[in-house]
């Protein structure tokens, strides 16, 4: 049994068409993903797990890499006896998407990457990446939800929205939120396989977004073979939840 939780609606009604499989990023949930359930559910399955150290899944102390999360849905997917999908991330979770691409290649019939990028962490973003780790653990994390909510999200986005983010961050653990942040610090780098990719890929992006600008977006849809680009108006981070309705419309045409 996978050792991590899974939202999951399935409509029996319509097998035939590909399953979708929905990444979350850090430091989330899979209710990050409820717009996106709610309009894509009811015409195919559609999968969005909680990943290992978040939401109602265990944590695991210490260092969880990218790769160990690809390991999980890789497993969660045999378990549900999903063979062939469509496989969605952003952020951390776009760098997930990734490995699972290096690892289950010829079962995905379709990556969609948002607010994401495929470099390797430089020296100063793993020291970053590790210091933010310990202070996690030493302090919680409801203070950093508060310096990062409006980067997250735009400063003008809406109060319900805003509500969401910073109810999933601090309802994080600390020590998965750590862990995790300790294992993307030595992510590899996905640049050559983004290149080689064999399947189309939607590249999408908050126009706002400061984490993961235009600019890296830009860059990896001009990397990938067959690749469509979408700059999300009005969003940052997050456009998925500021712009439900352009991103499902995007992430709709996609699909179709």
């Amino acid at each position: 049994m996978p050792a991590f939780l899974a939202h999951e609606d399935k409509n029996p009604g319509l097998t035939s068409r590909v399953p979708l499989v929905l990444v979350h990023g850090h430091p989330f949930d899979r209710t990050m993903w409820h717009p996106q359930l709610t309009e894509f559910a009811t015409t195919r399955r559609v999968i969005a797990p909680d990943l290992r150290g978040y939401g109602a899944s265990p944590v695991t102390p210490g260092t969880v890499p990218l790769a160990r999360h690809a390991q999980d849905i890789a497993g969660l997917l045999d378990h549900l006896g999903v063979d062939t999908f469509v496989l969605a991330g952003l952020s951390m979770g776009g760098q997930i998407v990734m490995e699972c691409a290096a690892r289950l290649g010829d079962r995905i019939r379709g990556l969609v990457l948002a607010d994401t990028f495929p470099a390797a962490e430089t020296p100063e973003g793993r020291r970053s990446r590790n210091a933010m780790a310990d202070r996690l653990l030493a302090e919680g994390m409801r203070g950093y939800a508060d310096e990062v909510l409006e980067k997250m999200v735009a400063p003008y986005a809406g109060a319900d929205v805003k509500a969401h983010v910073h109810r999933m961050m601090t309802a994080t653990a600390p020590e998965g939120a750590a862990a995790a942040l300790r294992g993307r610090a030595e992510r590899p780098d996905y640049r050559a396989l983004l290149a080689r990719l064999p399947v189309p890929a939607l590249v999408l992006v908050g126009a706002d977004d400061t984490y993961t600008p235009v600019a890296d977006a830009e860059a990896m849809h001009a990397a990938l073979p067959d690749s469509t680009l979408h700059v999300i108006e009005g969003a940052a981070h997050l456009p998925n939840l500021e712009r439900p309705r352009e991103f499902n419309r995007a992430l709709g045409d996609f699909l179709a």
